[in-house]
């Protein structure tokens, strides 16, 4: 099976290679060196093999994309008000690339800069990006790491970063799961369960206030699996300025995973765990004018605080040098079965639950 293929070029000349972990069947996937995205994630389900996220067909098109589809996030992810932060005493300014704040690293950011293979096999991909001092705005020399490997039905990705001066870092992934692996059946109408008690409430430019608020009695409630078609109340205030999900869940943390999953139509089911702090929920709602007819897909981005560093009460996201920052998203998959009881559902997933042994 051919491991690496050509997945275009862009306007400059540069040749973007498509370099796939997996077999023909069982979970596979297709990630590119520009942005690292996850452009093909597939699993067989109740219609045959099916794609799970939703991609784009050329290198030059995941370039030019403002929906992020799949990409490695960073520097930092998410936003950070009014496109600067103090650190130690020293004011910085960073790109801003959504109004006046600064959204995903800015207008380049990872996901369109070109990264390094390390290595390359069937089960494991190794790349790496050196970030320079000022890129975006942001201090300091990093030094990024970012390992696919992919066992049986699991996908994991793990950040290893360091740094030369004291920096922000607060990486994630957007992937856009769409489980139905049908850009017709929508989105919403997949289940979802995510243990967090409580959420942080946004203004009107998607910037947390800086409060922790309860989901109890709100849309943003999914310690009980349901839809998020059913879960949204069109009278919700918060929903209303954001145009939908587009929410950070605060993580109740403990064992287990961070979200679930399920595509009643296909059967598909995810589990996420990771150690990050917090799970940000974006229904995919921009997407209905930013790629007409691709449908939309759910993103659940593990990740630490937006805006935390011009909200002291929220965990830092300062890395310094002499330190290795670590983060690890792992994906894993069941199926099992169409329209099948959310137990059923729940207890598949558990089977697949995370073996750290055999990423050693």
């Amino acid at each position: 099976m051919t491991r690496t293929r050509s997945f275009g070029q862009l306007e400059d000349g540069t040749v973007v290679q498509a370099l796939r972990l997996g077999e023909a069947d069982g979970l596979s996937a297709e990630i590119l060196d520009l942005g690292g995205i996850l452009a093909r994630l597939e699993f067989d389900g109740a219609q045959g093999r099916t794609g799970v996220v939703l991609g784009l067909d050329d290198a030059q098109a995941y370039f030019d994309d403002p929906a992020c589809l799949g990409i490695l996030v960073g520097r930092f992810g998410n936003r950070i008000s009014g496109a600067a932060f103090e650190l130690d005493g020293q004011r910085h300014e960073v790109t801003a690339n959504e109004g006046r704040h600064h959204l995903h690293g800015g207008t380049y950011g990872f996901g369109r800069r070109m990264w390094t293979v390390e290595d390359h096999a069937a089960d494991r991909l190794v790349l790496r990006y050196r970030s320079p001092d000022g890129e975006e705005g942001y201090p300091g020399n990093l030094e990024v790491r970012a390992t696919y490997r992919l066992r049986g039905a699991r996908l994991r990705l793990d950040f290893e970063a360091t740094c030369d001066a004291p920096t922000l870092f607060n990486p994630t992934q957007h992937p856009y799961f769409n489980l139905a692996g049908d850009g017709s059946v929508p989105a919403a109408a997949q289940w979802l369960q995510v243990p967090a008690s409580r959420y942080l409430p946004v203004d009107g430019r998607l910037i947390p206030f800086g409060t922790l608020a309860e989901v109890s009695g709100t849309p943003f409630d999914f310690r009980e699996a349901r839809t998020l078609d059913v879960a949204a109340d069109p009278t919700d205030t918060q929903l209303r300025m954001a145009g939908g999900y587009d929410h950070c869940l605060v993580l109740d943390g403990g064992a287990g995973p961070v979200a679930r999953l399920y595509s009643p139509h296909s059967g598909i089911a995810l589990r996420i765990d990771s150690d990050a702090p917090a799970l940000q929920l974006y229904g995919g709602h921009a997407l209905d004018h930013q790629h007409p007819g691709l449908g939309r897909g759910i993103c659940l981005e593990p990740q630490g605080f937006p805006d935390a560093p011009n909200k002291p009460a929220f965990p830092d996201a300062i890395l310094r040098p002499g330190t290795v920052f670590r983060r690890r998203i792992e994906y894993g998959f069941a199926t099992p079965g169409p329209r099948r009881k959310w137990e059923e559902v729940a207890a598949a997933l558990d089977a697949c639950g995370p073996d750290p042994s055999i990423f050693d």
